[in-house]
Formats: C-alpha cells, sequence, structure tokens
C-alpha cells in the first residue's frame, strides 16, 4: 500500500511539474500566486535601471532586453548565444523549476513581447506567462509597488534551444507547404506597399496579414480570447497549421506570437524579417493588387 501510494504522489508531482503556465495572466493571478517560492517576475521593456529602481513588484529582478535580444547594425534583433542566455538567466536568479512572469511599464508590449519569444527560444517554453497591463494594471489594481531592492540567489537553469526563431530558408520552405501559413504582423499599409524605407516595399509574395495593433487595446491591454480568435482565424482558422511571422525587425512579429500562443497555434518568427528580406532581389515579394 505505502509503495502504491508513493507511486500515485510521484505520479501527480511529475505531471504537475509538466503543466504549463497560462501564456497571459491577469494581476489578480499574479497576486495569488506571489507566495509560490518558484515564482520570478521580470520586469523589462525599453525601461532602465533607474525606471526599475524606482518603483517595481516587490522580489523583481530586471531584465535589459540586450541581454537576449541585441540590435544588429541592421537594426534587426538577434540572439545571442547558449551560454550567454544561461549566463544571463542564471544571474537572474532562473532556476529549472521557475515560473517566470514578465512585467512591462507603459506601451512597451512589442518588446515584451519579444522577451517571451527569447526566453521560449531559450528553453522555457510553457514556463514564461506575460503580465497583461502590466505594473500599470497591476497598480490600478490595488496592488502595492515598492523601490526596495530584491535578494535573490544565483539560478541553475541551463538554457537549451527551442527553435522558436527561423531564417530566410526556413520562410521559403514554409510558402511551398500546405502546413505552414507565412503572415505578415506589420500593418496593413506597410503589408499593402506603402513606403517604409526599405530597399523594397509590399509583402512576401504568399504571404497574409495579421496586423499586431489589432491584438492590444488602448491601454496597452492584450484584448480578450474571443477577439483575438476572431483575429486569426480570418487568416488561420486551421490551428493545425504552423505559422511563420515576421514584421520589420523581428519585434512586432512577436506580439501575435504571444497572442497566437495564447490561443494555442504552433509558431515561429522569421528574425531576420523584411529587414533581410527586402534586400535580397532574389526572394520573393509583391504588393496588393488595387
Amino acid at each position: 500500500m505505502k509503495r502504491f501510494c508513493f507511486f500515485i504522489v510521484a505520479f501527480f508531482s511529475f505531471f504537475a511539474a509538466q503543466a504549463q503556465q497560462p501564456v497571459i495572466v491577469s494581476p489578480q493571478w499574479l497576486h495569488d500566486n506571489l507566495s509560490d517560492p518558484r515564482l520570478v517576475i521580470l520586469y523589462t521593456g525599453f525601461v532602465i535601471k533607474g525606471d526599475f529602481d524606482r518603483e517595481h513588484i516587490e522580489g523583481s529582478r530586471f531584465l535589459w532586453a540586450d541581454w537576449l535580444a541585441p540590435n544588429t547594425p541592421e537594426a534587426n534583433m538577434n540572439v545571442v548565444d547558449v551560454n550567454t542566455a544561461t549566463k544571463r538567466l542564471q544571474e537572474m536568479g532562473i532556476n529549472k523549476n521557475s515560473k517566470i512572469v514578465l512585467c512591462h511599464k507603459g506601451g512597451d508590449v512589442t518588446i515584451t513581447s519579444r522577451m517571451f519569444c527569447s526566453l521560449e527560444y531559450f528553453g522555457l517554453q510553457g514556463k514564461v506567462s506575460y503580465l497583461n497591463g502590466g505594473i500599470e494594471a497591476w497598480k490600478k489594481a490595488g496592488y502595492p509597488v515598492t523601490n526596495k531592492a530584491s535578494v535573490y540567489k544565483k539560478g541553475n537553469y541551463v538554457a537549451t534551444i527551442n527553435p522558436v526563431f527561423v531564417n530566410k530558408d526556413y520562410v521559403l520552405s514554409a510558402l511551398n507547404t500546405s502546413t505552414k501559413l507565412v503572415v505578415d504582423a506589420r500593418m496593413k499599409r506597410w503589408y499593402d506597399g506603402d513606403v517604409t524605407g526599405n530597399p523594397r516595399d509590399g509583402h512576401i509574395t504568399g504571404s497574409f496579414n495579421i496586423p499586431y495593433p489589432d491584438m492590444v487595446d488602448s491601454a496597452n491591454n492584450i484584448k480578450p480570447a474571443a477577439i483575438l480568435e476572431k483575429n486569426f482565424s480570418v487568416v488561420a482558422p486551421d490551428k493545425t497549421k504552423e505559422l511563420v511571422l515576421y514584421c520589420f525587425i523581428g519585434q512586432t512579429a512577436c506580439v501575435d506570437y504571444l497572442a497566437g500562443r495564447s490561443l494555442g497555434y504552433t509558431i515561429k518568427v522569421y528574425d531576420g524579417s523584411m529587414q533581410e528580406w527586402s534586400r535580397d532581389e532574389k526572394l520573393p515579394m509583391e504588393k496588393t493588387k488595387k
């Protein structure tokens, strides 16, 4: 009987450990989980360390976006190597069993979504949540903030690669398969062909458009699931098809990634996006016919 009970406890403990966090969480969800010793709140966005020092949710740690997604000279996003990622994540106290929640300030939805993608790329898929509305929503809900420095130990997480980010060859291949859809996350005007300053304007030939601003309301909240579902289903009603997203520099597409992941889609992000694609004349592009 004791052996049986041990098996049952081990069985449920294993599956509890495998349970995935919600992709998007509310201030109340975060407040209800503050006592969980595995919880790690990462304050990120375009904020500088001084902003974080002045005001943050108690226990938060600072995540400078360039630590995981440095800009290149061409202004598109990039990823650091796994050793650098491991070092940074351990410095922020990330452990193998950590439950991470990203918190942003103001309108920093796009870069915070990029951090969500980056953390999933480094093997933390299912272990990262996005605080909807950021610190403003937290304060609006009546919860406290502090300027007290957080104290935590070095973590033990070792980064691995989950291939969230893909290259142009992957996109070209996706255009020629019925199991994938290539999706432009930019505003419709850019998709249609308005002048952008890139060498070529328009969109990747054969791609569809799910504009990332349609995912966010005027208060910088990700919109309710029913609205997200409507936005996605126009282009991708079949969730068995993988979506391959792109934008200008591999940042705003991550808002669609976040929204789509919350709906259960399988998604990749073309990191080079139009900064790379528009510069290669051999890669197909077109404008919307009027």
